[in-house]
Parts: structure tokens; C-alpha cells; sequence
């Protein structure tokens, strides 16, 4: 590769772009920079040429064109060993730019903002920005292109141990870089546009854009997916302020697998719908223990073993509190796959780090948080999405329909187990106490047998316990046969021509039901 001699250096972000420019300057780069970026490194005393000095042409239009210019693009996208291009290049006096540094416009956070005008969206279109990233990678050959600041350490590093010139296989990583970035900016500007459905100074939206593009970056292969014939790969969709699996740090263990992942994502889900310090065991998907304590956590977990023992063997265990040393020492001696939380204190690390292939992953703290986004479920030949079921009804809210109404107690542990019984595959029910899960029945296709094998399931008596169901009963069946097992109060949502069947077994077995209006189906 030739020595960079020339750069360009135009960025929204000016993250670590001063030392940039300083590098560039002490290795005697001549830099090119428009506005904002020019008036920051002129600032910092680094000798910088304006764009317009350079052009001849002077900046117009509020700064809508300020690079689309010959001297610009005909210096990035001329190819270095074409004598046309060469000969055109020395006949309009035109210079190689050899190293393009551009970020763009925040596109997709001025559109966040709930009072921005479709003017205000409009002009954060960055136009000449994309441009010259594209002109660049177009011609990664003999030109660099940098649209990320993370890569800034990289670039001075290679350059200074390859007296200025950077290796190929940077131009080439580079430039897919910078196309993907243009055509994630390109999908931001794309389902927004489509998603307007009048078009005035604030705009009227639909929640479904006519076309949706979801660009996702490509983390790491997995060691393959669900069944050993199957290929894998993690992308993730960019920075979320929300724990996750996608922003959580591995601190030990194994590589995840594609199994992990979902089990991973289950269990987070499910344990960030308590307040109270709780842990999760998942299996398959599915919780198979949950409880919460006002003790330390190791409490919680050993409540949540309790539900069901043998299924837990294996499973995928996640806290909403750091890992204390009791929670490890009840952990060690049962085999997992993984842990996740927000913390592990130093002494429940150190313990845990002795299963060289537990996975344990550290989160962001867990709280409430403003969440959106999209549940997105790939069909063949199409895509699904809707929005993420964030939504519970508290079962002191819920309506009463029978003629005995829960206690106090009865309603924290309805509470409990509607929250467990929304992250459960349906058909879904759940028994449990006010603090703990006691049987849990998932995935049945009728939900008399959900019924029958949350009762199967439990280890601990059911005499007392609560019922929660995901959908409505369709029959009275299910509510005899829970009052055989000893349940006192029962929560679902509603809706069944069989409802007012429903409530009279209830009150025939002196049940207290609320109903909630709200279903929670989990397919």
C-alpha cells in the first residue's frame, strides 16, 4: 500500500480525533476537515486545511454541500494504477486523498426524541458524509476508510509500525465497515420515511413501517446451533441501556452456544419482572424454579431448587442481586451450564471459577427501565414482529368474580405467579406460594394436561398454593381438579364462553379468581 500522505477528516463523533490528527500531523499527513471537526482540531493546535481553502469552492446551503466536490471525490475514488485517471488527475490539478475519517449525522437519535418535526428529521440526513465513506470503500484498494473511533488505537498502531501505510487486510475490513454502517444508517432513514403515514410538520407514524430493515453486526460464530448439523452465529443489533444477554460480559466458562443464548435470554427475562431479590433456573426455555427472598440470595435459589430439583440439573440459573458466597457454595455441587447476574461477589467468583467450563456472565444492573424494541420470530419465507410483552396487570388490580375474595396473602401470591407464569410456554400453569413456584406445567397442548403435570411436577405440597394460567380455562375440569390438589385461588385472564362455568366451580370449591383481562400466550 502507498504511504498516506493526505487525509480527510469530517466527523459527528469526535471521539479521540484530536490525538488522531495529531498522529497524523507528527507523521506529516496533510489534513483536510470541514466545519465542526476543523474549528475542534484548530482549537487543539493541530494545522488543519479548510475544505473550502482546498476545493476553491466555498461551503453553502447551511452546510448541505461542503464536500461534494471533484477535488474530493475524483481524490478519493481515482485509481492509482490507471493512467486515464492519472492523466485526468494531473490535468484538473487534483490530489489523491488517501485516508477518509467520517462519522455521520445521529440520524436514529434525532428521530428518538418524541416532539421532532419531520423538517428536523429531514436535515439529520447526512448526505455528503455517506458519500465519501462510500467513495472510499468503493476504493479500499488505495484508500482507507475509518468510520469508527474504536478503531482509531488500531489505525495509529499499524501505521506507525508500517511507516504510514496500512496493511491491506485493513483496507478491506475497513471498507466492509464502512458499508455496513452506511447501510444501517440507510435502513434507520428507510423504515422511518415508510413508517410515515401523513405527512405534516409532526408527522403521523404507523407502528409497522411498508418495509423493515434491521441491520445486525456479526459478534462471533457459535460451535453450532441448536443440533450439531446445524451452522451458528451471534449478531447483535447495536447497545442496549437495558441488561441483556447482548451486552452481558463473560467472565468465565465455556463459549456460549446458540441453546445457551436462548436459555440465557429466558432466564434474565423472567427475573427482571421482580423487585425483590429472586432467582431463576431455567430449562429448555422454561422456568423450572423461581423465587424471591428478603434474605440473601443464596435463600432464593435454594426456594427455586426446591420447585423442581431433577429438571434443574443443567439448567441455566439467573439472579437479580450479586452472587453471594452462600449462593456459591449452594451452586457448586449441582452441574449448570451457566450463570447470569448483575454482580458475583469476589469470594462467589473465585469458588465458581473452580467448573472450568461454567459459564458465568455479568450484566448491567437490573431495574426498571423504559423498554421498546421489537419481538422478532423468523418464518420461512417471512418475518414476524410485534411488540415485546412488557406488559403485567398487578394481581391487586385484576377483577374479583367470585364470591370469596383473595387475603392479602393470597393476592402477593397470585402476583408471583401470574409474573412466573408469563415467561412459561404455553399452555402455561403455574402454582406457587407468595414467594416461590411449586409446580410449574408448560407447553401442553390442552391445558387440563398443563393442569395435571404442574401438579405432577411439584415436589411440596399443594394444599394452599395459587394457580395462575396464561390463557382462560375453557372448561370447568381444570378447576376441579386444582381443588383436589388444595389450590385457594386461582388468577387468568378471562374471556371463555365457559367463564360464568368457570366461576361457579370456583365458588362450589371456595376459590377465590381474579380475572385480568390480559393473556400471555408465549409461543
Amino acid at each position: 500500500m502507498a504511504k498516506i500522505k493526505r487525509a480527510l477528516l469530517s466527523v459527528f463523533d469526535k471521539t479521540g480525533i484530536v490525538e488522531l490528527a495529531k498522529f497524523l500531523n507528527n507523521n506529516g499527513v496533510e489534513i483536510l476537515s470541514t466545519g465542526g471537526t476543523q474549528k475542534a482540531l484548530s482549537l487543539a493546535g493541530v494545522p488543519v486545511t479548510p475544505i473550502e481553502d482546498y476545493t476553491q469552492f466555498p461551503e453553502m446551503m447551511g452546510g448541505r454541500v461542503k464536500t461534494l466536490h471533484p477535488k474530493i471525490h475524483a481524490g478519493i475514488l481515482n485509481l492509482r494504477d490507471k493512467q486515464e485517471h492519472q492523466t485526468a488527475m494531473t490535468e484538473h490539478q487534483i490530489q489523491n486523498i488517501d485516508l477518509v475519517v467520517v462519522n455521520l449525522y445521529p440520524f436514529e437519535k434525532t428521530i428518538a426524541k418524541a416532539d421532532v418535526s419531520l423538517a428536523e428529521a429531514i436535515e439529520n440526513i447526512d448526505i455528503g458524509g455517506p458519500t465519501m465513506v462510500r467513495a472510499a470503500a468503493k476504493n479500499y484498494q488505495h484508500v482507507a476508510v475509518v468510520v469508527d473511533p474504536a478503531d482509531y488505537d488500531k489505525v495509529m498502531f499499524e501505521l506507525n509500525n508500517h511507516e504510514m501505510q496500512l496493511p491491506t487486510k485493513y483496507h478491506f475490513e475497513f471498507a466492509a465497515k464502512a458499508f455496513a454502517q452506511t447501510a444501517a444508517y440507510d435502513a434507520a432513514i428507510s423504515n422511518y420515511l415508510n413508517s410515515i403515514t401523513e405527512v405534516k410538520e409532526k408527522p403521523v407514524r404507523q407502528k409497522f413501517a411498508k418495509t423493515f430493515t434491521v441491520p445486525y453486526q456479526k459478534i462471533f460464530d457459535l460451535r453450532y446451533g441448536e443440533n450439531p448439523h446445524q451452522q451458528a452465529a451471534y449478531y447483535s443489533e447495536g447497545w442496549h441501556d437495558e441488561p441483556c444477554i447482548g451486552n452481558a460480559r463473560q467472565l468465565h466458562g465455556k463459549h456460549l452456544s446458540y441453546n445457551n443464548f436462548l436459555d440465557l435470554d429466558a432466564a434474565l427475562e423472567t427475573v427482571k419482572e421482580f423487585e425483590k431479590a429472586c432467582c431463576v433456573i431455567v430449562k429448555h426455555n422454561n422456568p423450572c424454579g423461581v423465587a424471591t427472598t428478603d434474605q440473601d440470595i443464596a435463600d432464593a435459589f435454594n426456594k427455586a431448587m426446591a420447585c423442581d430439583s431433577t429438571s434443574a440439573f443443567g439448567g441455566i440459573i439467573a439472579f437479580n442481586r450479586a452472587v453471594s458466597l452462600a449462593a456459591a457454595e449452594a451452586i457448586h455441587p449441582v452441574f449448570f451450564e451457566a450463570i447470569i447476574a448483575p454482580d458475583f461477589e469476589d469470594k462467589a467468583l473465585e469458588l465458581l471459577r473452580q467448573k472450568k467450563n461454567l459459564r458465568l456472565l455479568k450484566t448491567l444492573p437490573i431495574r426498571r427501565y423504559e423498554i421498546s424494541g421489537w419481538d422478532m420470530k423468523k418464518v420461512v419465507g417471512g418475518l414476524l414482529v410485534q411488540d415485546r410483552d412488557t406488559q403485567i396487570l398487578a394481581a391487586a388490580d385484576a377483577k374479583v368474580v367470585t364470591k370469596r375474595k383473595p387475603s392479602a396473602e393470597e393476592i402477593e401470591a397470585l402476583d408471583f405467579a401470574w409474573r412466573v407464569c408469563k415467561h412459561v410456554k404455553s399452555n402455561a400453569i403455574v402454582y406457587s406460594s407468595k414467594d416461590r413456584s411449586v409446580g410449574i406445567g408448560a407447553g401442553q397442548m390442552s391445558r387440563v394436561d398443563s393442569v395435571k403435570l404442574a401438579a405432577e411436577k411439584a415436589q411440596a405440597d399443594l394444599n394452599n398454593c395459587v394457580m395462575a394460567s396464561d390463557a382462560f380455562f375453557p372448561f370447568r375440569d381444570n378447576i376441579d381438579l386444582a381443588a383436589q390438589h388444595g389450590i385457594k385461588a386461582v388468577i387468568q385472564p378471562g374471556g371463555s364462553i365457559r367463564d360464568e362455568e368457570v366461576i361457579a366451580a370456583a365458588d362450589e370449591h371456595q376459590m377465590a379468581m381474579v380475572f385480568t383481562g390480559m393473556r400471555h400466550f408465549r409461543h
